[in-house]
């Protein structure tokens, strides 16, 4: 009987209670198991790899395009880094050192958001942000780059399916081409169009006329009207005016010149090539396109820290006090249309046959845009990294030139502005004048954006 009654009673735990029970812990295990709602990876946890790329590409788009001059190569730079940071702007911890508020650009208009209960690939969106900016900044192009543009567009699409999922992609590439077209707007009304509106140089002595060989009109007149990226960026970057325009043998005016010519004849082999190393002419890898690759080239030498909010935060900030520096020279060059050193020294110093190692631009001297653009980039990674940065330039390895080393930013940004001194096409007091004029646009765009500016003393 008791053989029955326990038998009874394990038949009740196997067919009733034990299936009960072990329903229960199967039910427990699913929901364990059962994943999370998928959050957003941050974008300090992805590499620099999509934008290095990227970066590499807008390079070979300038080096292939024909522009009378620096400027339109300089908004794109400047443009495509803003496009950039924002469309991996939401993933960028609030309290994150990387970051600053796009909202506070000069007329920028409302930009487009996430979805914060959505996840978003940051490598997906900055993809398509960038194969937009490209697109679109380059639309004269020739068919070959515009097929590079979409292959590279298309091959880390494919890349990303290793790390997400489809919809996420998607998701991401929409909000970065939103960020772009709505980037890419707002540089349209920056008043560049109207930089090259017809213009009558004023004559007289002193000022710019067309310089040989070609005797070129000036370029671009209109270019230090442009809307600034940072309001009030230039207010107090405006230089005082140059020495009185002057033929007599002992004033400054002349000895200023004279100093062109007399370096020029006695040109040493490392001043040649100080200026031949940064001549980036145009075709070729052209100025922007040498300081995008001095900035690939710090991204690398960073790579065990480099993550990709780092290297958006500091490809912004270099293309906004590259561009609103570009606008302050070029103001400063058509208040005083003051004559270049190749007229006065053939016209006044009787040297009729003489020209400068370097091709002199259309547009008047002073000050030294070259010098400009390289003060401000050079100040805001000294501001960012330091100035006493060890770096070598390879820009140039391909081409035979030896890299440049340097021990610090600003002796970077020196050697470049004085290669135009060199270069016999600049008066060393423009190029001196336009570094300072660079670094303080620099210091004024990193103080307004983040509210704190840790400049090393030159």
């Amino acid at each position: 009987m008791k053989k029955k009654f326990f038998f009874a009673i394990k038949l009740l735990l196997y067919v009733i209670i034990i299936p009960g029970i072990t329903s229960l812990f199967s039910f427990q295990n699913k929901h364990d198991i059962i994943p999370l709602p998928d959050k957003s990876l941050p974008t300090s946890s992805y590499s620099v790899d999509v934008l290095d790329k990227w970066m590499e590409m807008q390079i070979r788009l300038m080096s292939s395009t024909i522009a009378s001059f620096n400027g339109p190569f300089v908004r794109i730079y400047s443009y495509s880094g803003i496009a950039a940071y924002q469309s991996v702007y939401p993933g960028i911890a609030e309290n994150s050192t990387n970051r600053f508020s796009v909202a506070q650009l000069n007329q920028i208009p409302d930009l487009p958001k996430t979805d914060k209960n959505k996840k978003y690939h940051w490598p997906s969106s900055l993809n398509a942000a960038l194969a937009f900016m490209n697109r679109a900044m380059f639309p004269s192009t020739n068919s070959y780059n515009k097929a590079a543009i979409d292959s590279l567009e298309n091959l880390l699409n494919k890349s990303f399916s290793k790390e997400t999922d489809p919809e996420t992609i998607e998701r991401s590439a929409s909000f970065g081409k939103q960020v772009a077209q709505t980037i890419y707007n707002w540089a349209e009304t920056d008043g560049y169009r109207f930089s090259n509106d017809p213009y009558t140089a004023p004559s007289g002595p002193g000022k710019w006329e067309p310089t040989p060989p070609s005797y070129a009109k000036a370029s671009t007149p209109y270019w230090g009207r442009l809307r600034t990226i940072v309001k009030g960026s230039i207010d107090n970057a405006q230089p005082p005016a140059p020495p009185p325009y002057s033929e007599d043998t002992a004033s400054d005016f002349y000895k200023m010149i004279n100093e062109v010519y007399v370096v020029d004849r006695n040109l040493s082999t490392e001043q040649k090539n100080i200026a031949l190393f940064w001549r980036d002419i145009n075709p070729g890898i052209t100025a922007p396109g040498h300081w995008l690759n001095v900035l690939r080239q710090v991204f690398q030498n960073e790579k065990a820290n480099s993550k990709l909010d780092k290297a958006v935060f500091v490809f912004a900030l270099t293309g906004i006090s590259l561009n609103d520096a570009w606008i302050s020279s070029w103001k400063t060059r058509y208040i005083y249309n003051l004559l270049r050193p190749v007229t006065y020294i053939r016209n006044v110093m009787g040297h009729k046959d003489w020209l400068p190692l370097l091709a002199t631009p259309p547009h008047p001297e002073y000050t030294a845009g070259f010098a400009a653009m390289a003060g401000a980039i050079t100040e805001s990674l000294a501001i960012i990294y330091g100035n006493d940065y060890h770096i070598m330039d390879h820009t140039y390895d391909q081409f035979g030139f030896t890299a440049r080393k340097y021990d610090s930013f600003q002796a970077m940004g020196k050697e470049a502005a004085d290669s135009k001194f060199y270069g016999g096409i600049h008066y060393k007091l423009s190029v001196d004048i336009g570094l300072w004029q660079g670094r303080e646009v620099a210091k004024n765009v990193m103080s307004f954006l983040l509210r704190e500016t840790k400049s090393a003393k030159p």
